[in-house]
């Protein structure tokens, strides 16, 4: 798949290669949004006020995505460990990610759980949870 502009995702660099390693083996492409089956659904279980709760379809989590760098840059991305349960097509990626606050400059420092339905070697199901003070934290001026 080809995305449009993808250097308007700069700043998430960090994340879609810790996503790779983490789902390395398990699905088809060389980019994050490669995995993604066209309809695939996001769901944001553990998040902050005003971001969506649910995002369906690989075209519209493109463009939600797209707008990543207006709030934050991630320098690094890593500590990935994934669980992979084969039987029920499910991975587990616990990372850490990590960067700065565009408007504040703040520091940001997350960590993430996703659990991650793969059918037919693609992302069909995501489920986030991460910590929403880190995010707002990052926000805040001091």
């Amino acid at each position: 798949m080809t995305v449009a502009n993808i250097e308007d995702f700069a700043a998430l660099d960090p994340f879609f290669r810790a996503i790779e390693r983490g789902l390395d083996g398990l699905v088809d492409g060389t980019h994050f949004f490669d995995f993604l089956a066209d309809d695939v659904v996001f769901e944001y279980v553990v998040t902050v006020p005003d971001y969506p709760r649910r995002v369906e379809g690989r075209a519209a989590l493109i463009e939600l995505y797209r707008g990543y760098g207006d709030n934050f840059c991630l320098d690094h991305c890593g500590d990935v460990v994934t669980y992979h349960d084969r039987e029920a097509s499910v991975a587990v990626l616990e990372y850490a990610t990590h960067g700065k606050a565009v408007a504040t400059q703040a520091a940001y420092n997350n960590n993430f759980i996703s659990v991650v339905t793969i059918v037919d070697r693609a992302v069909t199901h995501w489920r986030d949870y991460m910590n929403p003070l880190a995010v707002l934290e990052a926000l805040t001026p001091r």
